[in-house]
């Protein structure tokens, strides 16, 4: 690998996912975290850029639509996407300029409980009305539609009849914060972008 591959994360919300992927890959020699982009301009995840020096973007909805998001990235030389708690529906656009190269991470085990609106702690109370014994995070190729694109890894943890949506949260988390980013590496390596 004769350069660094710069990776874009996409997020919505505090970000303790794209930190734990910033601090992963800080003395990478491979690869690293270029961009932090953003639907949001009060978005946590924003603080995490500017504590570890990554540039940000803040998109407006029409940026979503007219390209400027694709352009954005092509400017900053980025080879791979990771969503990270990403709230919106990726620009086909970018899915058409980076086939296989954008990874979503989701909190349930798919494909139950996935699809539009199913996000955060809509998911956890979701698993936890259906009764499941047992949750955890999908990683995954992202395509045009939601929680649909091909599974690469899934990790499990058990369900107690008592958890709360806001325990599953925390179980459930606890394992993307360990998995994601090293499967993010193992992607980018075994494709050498």
């Amino acid at each position: 690998m004769d350069k660094k591959v710069n990776i874009a994360i996409f997020a919505s919300g505090g970000g303790s996912n794209a930190e734990k992927i910033i601090e992963y890959f800080k003395n990478s020699k491979e690869i690293q975290v270029q961009l932090i982009v953003s639907n949001s301009l009060n978005a946590g995840v924003l603080n995490h850029a500017n504590n570890h020096g990554i540039l940000s973007y803040v998109h407006s909805k029409s940026d979503a639509l007219d390209g400027s998001i694709l352009a954005c990235l092509k400017k900053n030389k980025i080879d791979f996407i990771v969503l990270a708690g990403y709230l919106k529906k990726v620009g086909d656009d970018l899915i058409a300029a980076y086939p296989n190269k954008i990874v979503n991470i989701h909190p349930a085990l798919l494909p139950k409980f996935g699809g539009k609106g199913m996000y955060g702690m809509n998911v956890h109370q979701a698993v936890v009305a259906a009764n499941e014994t047992e949750s955890g995070p999908t990683i995954h190729f992202v395509n045009e539609h939601y929680d649909e694109g091909a599974i690469i890894e899934q990790h499990k943890c058990q369900l107690l009849e008592s958890d709360t949506a806001e325990q599953v949260q925390q179980k459930v988390l606890k394992l993307e914060h360990q998995y994601f980013a090293p499967c993010i590496e193992r992607i980018i390596l075994a494709d050498e972008i």
